[in-house]
Parts: C-alpha cells; sequence; structure tokens
C-alpha cells in the first residue's frame, strides 16, 4: 500500500508521544535518569524520524488531486476538460465559466488556493531546515546536508508551480517577521534554476522503496528540465539544449524504463510501475484527497464500480480533444469512459455516454465522455488511494523530443514520441511518426461549438507551429494537471477557441494575485491585465 505517508504519520506520532511524555518526566523530577522514555539529549533519530519530519513539506503536494486544488487550475481554463451546468447543478455562481471563458479575477477559488498551498509547503520546507540548523533536529552533518537539499528542492517544486501560476511571488527562505517583498517572475525563475543546481549533487541517487515518494537526485532533474523546457515563456529566452542535458541526466542513469503498460501508470497500486520518478502518494485512509474522480464520474458509476461513495457528475471531455485521436489509439478508451456503462453485477445497460456537449450553460448528465484514466477499484470511497505520477519517464522523453524538434533535429525527436506511441498501438507500423508530421499544424478543429458540434466560429486559424507534437502531448497527458502549460508554450492558450471558450488576452497566461493576499501585504503588485 502507501507506505510512506503511513510510516510518516506513525512514527510522528511516536515520536511526539515520547517528547510529551519526557517533558512530563521532567518537571516531577528535574534529576531524575530516564531509561523508559526517549530524552531529547539521548535521542538520535533513525533514517524514519528523519523521514517523519520532513514529511510535512510533502504533505501539502496532497491538495493537487483535491477539490479546487492544482488539477483544476491547470485542467479547467484548458482545452481538455469542461464543467458546464448540469441538471443536478454546477453552475456554482459561474465559477466553472469564468475558469473556461477566462475572465476570472483576484477573488477565484482556484488559483488563490493553488497559492495558499504552495506557500504552505513552502513554510513547512522552511520549517524542517530551521530545525536542523538550530539543532533542534538532532542530525548529523551529513543527515544534515542531505535533508537540507531534499527541502530545498521541494521548496524549488512549490516554486515551480507559482513561477508558472502566478509569475511574480515572494521568495521565502527563513521565517523572519518581515513583510516579504516581491519578486519578478525572471527573478523566481533565477532562484529555482540556483537552488537546483546546487542542491542536485546532494540529494540521494537511490530508487527503491526508501525514496519512493521523495524527491531524489533524478526528480530534481526532471523538475530541472520542465523549467528550461518552459523558459521562453517565463524569461523569454529559450533554453532547449539545457532541458535536454537535464533529461540526459535521467535517460543514462537506467534508473527508468517505459511501463509496458500504460494503465499499470494511473492503477490504485501503481506504486510499482518503472516509469515514476517522483509521485504523490495517496491513501484513502492515510493520505486522503484524492476527490477528482467524484467531480468527474456520474451518480450512476456508483453501480458501475461498486463504489461506496456516490459520485457528483461534473467534468467531461471537450469533443473537439476525443476526435482528434488517431484511429487504433488505446489511449483513447484508457483515458475516457464512453458509451454504455454496465452495471458491475448484473451487466445490465445503466446509462449511456455520448459524446456531444451542446454548451456550458446546459449539458444532461450523459453529456460528454469522462475521464477513466485513475482506475477506481471496487469499493471505492470519496478517496482514491492511487499515486499521482507528478513526474514520469514518459515526460522526460517527451521534453527531451520537443526541445530537438525546436532545435531543428526532427528525425531524432520524431525516433522518442515513436517509442511512445509503441504500447498504445497494436500495430507497430502506426506509432511510427516523422519529423514532418511533428512539426505540422494540430490536428485538434480549434473554434467555438454551436449546440450540434459543429464550429459556430472558426477564431484564429492560423497554424500552429509543432501543433502535431502538442497533440501528442494531449493524448499522452490527458487529466495529468499540465494542460495549460503546455497550451501557453505552443501558444494556443492566447490566441485559439475551443468549446465556448474565445482568447481574452496575453495576460490570463498569468492568474491574478488575490485580493486577501494583497491586502496582507503592501509589497505585492497585483498581475498585469487585472
Amino acid at each position: 500500500m502507501k507506505m510512506f505517508y503511513t510510516k510518516y504519520i506513525r512514527t510522528g506520532l511516536i515520536l511526539l508521544l515520547g517528547i510529551i511524555i519526557t517533558s512530563l518526566n521532567s518537571c516531577i523530577n528535574l534529576e531524575e535518569e530516564v531509561y523508559s522514555e526517549i530524552t531529547e539529549d539521548s535521542f538520535i533519530p533513525a533514517e524514519e524520524d528523519i523521514i517523519a519530519s520532513s514529511a510535512s513539506a510533502y504533505t501539502p503536494l496532497r491538495y493537487i488531486m483535491s477539490w479546487q486544488g492544482l488539477f483544476d487550475l491547470q485542467e479547467e481554463p484548458a482545452d481538455i476538460f469542461v464543467t458546464p451546468t448540469r441538471p443536478n447543478g454546477w453552475d456554482d455562481g459561474g465559477t466553472y465559466k469564468r475558469m473556461h471563458f477566462h475572465t476570472w479575477n483576484e477573488t477565484q477559488w482556484q488559483p488563490r488556493n493553488t497559492w495558499l498551498t504552495c506557500f504552505n509547503g513552502i513554510n513547512n520546507s522552511n520549517r524542517v531546515v530551521a530545525q536542523i540548523e538550530s539543532g533542534a533536529l538532532p542530525v548529523t552533518g551529513e543527515q544534515a546536508n542531505s535533508v537540507i537539499a531534499e527541502m530545498r528542492a521541494v521548496r524549488a517544486l512549490y516554486y515551480s508551480i507559482l513561477l508558472d501560476t502566478h509569475g511574480n511571488v515572494p521568495v521565502l527562505t527563513d521565517f523572519s517577521d518581515e513583510i516579504p517583498q516581491q519578486k519578478s517572475r525572471s527573478e523566481v525563475y533565477e532562484f529555482i534554476i540556483s537552488e537546483l543546481t546546487e542542491v542536485i549533487p546532494e540529494l540521494s541517487e537511490t530508487v527503491d522503496q526508501r525514496t519512493y515518494g521523495r524527491l531524489t537526485k533524478w526528480g530534481a532533474y526532471q523538475l530541472l528540465a520542465r523549467i528550461y523546457l518552459n523558459a521562453e515563456v517565463y524569461i523569454g529566452t529559450a533554453q532547449w539544449e539545457n532541458c535536454i542535458e537535464a533529461c540526459n541526466q535521467i535517460i543514462n542513469s537506467g534508473n527508468y524504463t517505459l511501463d509496458p503498460s500504460y494503465s499499470n501508470i494511473f492503477t490504485t497500486e501503481n506504486q510499482t510501475s518503472p516509469e515514476i520518478v517522483f509521485s504523490v502518494p495517496y491513501d484513502y485512509i492515510y493520505a486522503t484527497g484524492w476527490n477528482q474522480h467524484m467531480k468527474m464520474l456520474l451518480p450512476s458509476h456508483r453501480d458501475v464500480f461498486n463504489m461506496q461513495a456516490q459520485p457528483w457528475g461534473g467534468s467531461s471531455c471537450n469533443p473537439q480533444i476525443i476526435d482528434s485521436y488517431q484511429e487504433g489509439d488505446h489511449r483513447l478508451e484508457n483515458t475516457w469512459l464512453m458509451g454504455d456503462q454496465l452495471d458491475a453485477d448484473t451487466g445490465e445497460v445503466l446509462f449511456t455516454l455520448r459524446k456531444e456537449m451542446p454548451g456550458i450553460y446546459g449539458c444532461d448528465a450523459t453529456d460528454g465522455f469522462r475521464c477513466n484514466k485513475y482506475s477506481v477499484e471496487t469499493g471505492a470511497t470519496g478517496s482514491l488511494s492511487n499515486d499521482f505520477p507528478y513526474f514520469r519517464y514518459t515526460d522526460v522523453l517527451m521534453m527531451k523530443a520537443e526541445s530537438l524538434l525546436r532545435t531543428g533535429n526532427s528525425t531524432e525527436a520524431a525516433e522518442l514520441v515513436s517509442e511512445v506511441r509503441m504500447r498504445s498501438f497494436d500495430t507497430p507500423t502506426d506509432a511510427i511518426v516523422t519529423g514532418t508530421e511533428l512539426e505540422g499544424d494540430t490536428t485538434v478543429n480549434y473554434g467555438t461549438l454551436a449546440e450540434d458540434g459543429s464550429i459556430a466560429n472558426p477564431g484564429d486559424q492560423s497554424p500552429v507551429p509543432f501543433g502535431r507534437f502538442l497533440d501528442e502531448l494531449a493524448w499522452e497527458f490527458a487529466g495529468e494537471a499540465r494542460r495549460r502549460t503546455d497550451l501557453i508554450r505552443f501558444g494556443v492558450y492566447q490566441t485559439k477557441s475551443w468549446y465556448n471558450h474565445e482568447p481574452q488576452g496575453i495576460h490570463t497566461t498569468l492568474f491574478p494575485i488575490g485580493l486577501e493576499e494583497l491586502n496582507t501585504n503592501n509589497n505585492l503588485q497585483q498581475n498585469p491585465g487585472y
């Protein structure tokens, strides 16, 4: 099961109990020599104790797949997921429509929740570092270097999210009482690059159960590669060669391979997948928070999957993305629930999902295919135990391929993309793509849709450079909390229309800083355009 977080909780409670009992004994007899309990002077932390202490830095990441978390922030404004008004509700004061239309403001919940989650993780990381540096957590010099490096890497991970979503944010590295100063997006970028470059040599190279769910050297390299991949968006200067170099570090390590089964990456016990570089562990009892399945599946899916919980039936897939899949690509049925939905016990057809979605202002419950990429086990509750594959080896190959493609090495890029595609096609020749194909335009038929599914307003129909590669990213990584970032990098987010969305301007590539944050820190200035 998800032993990493279970061990955190158990060890942390034991350690806390020991400290409490020790404190009580010291009040009764200051001279007492304690044999039955661990005292501060005699406590020598084992590896599991250090892991428990650093767990708080990772825990906020579980908000990714929670209600109003990073998943919603990355997917709701993009071109794959749509949450229309349904017969059972889902208007929610227009919040999903504002995300779809890109008309959010400084009180919108998704951007603010991601801001709060990230700074929660940043503060927790800083606290662990401070405890070690002050001696409050007694560790050896070697242990201190390792844990501090890991905490700085985790802190850089949170800042990478903020760099992408809000851009201009404070950089906090300690517990200073001073009101933090805002940094420019380029300064935040340079901070992350500097931090990762400095700590990577100190991070663990071990890939096993002990480091599962933790940022190792390879996870830090993948984070570095992602920052370089989007550098042209962040600082205006492309860093394709640096991205390739970071990817090569992971490839050449030999620690990871493509999982032969696409579905195996997202199953309940997916911690065994050979391609997960860094995951966010979940457990429906000990590490809760995964409830995106509740947002997507219909209430009647309770009987389809023999669930304990009854889902809510909101989000479904934009038909334009469904229509873009190539014939024979098994990622279509491995990602989306389509057609007849059968009772798990009787095999009876309970209802039928149809691709069409007449409009965001009103869809029937069964309109739109639903995401089933992450398996729902029998007896599932409102929180799944699937670990979220934040970094996986496929992304390493695809980042290298994109960087090669953009630097004129399309043939080598096509070889990597074809390698990724092989597991999803029955006929190997169908999986092969050429560099010329990847350099071509997108196959997604962009434009706003009429109720009958036809194009109502085509909008900007100019070719998307390397748009066919962008399609590959949609088919491979749908539902992995990244689509907004990919669309921005390819210029689609700012220019194209889809479903009922029309572009609102370049300023929407950053979210506004929350009104409450602006009111409590007069050093903050709102992002341009808001």
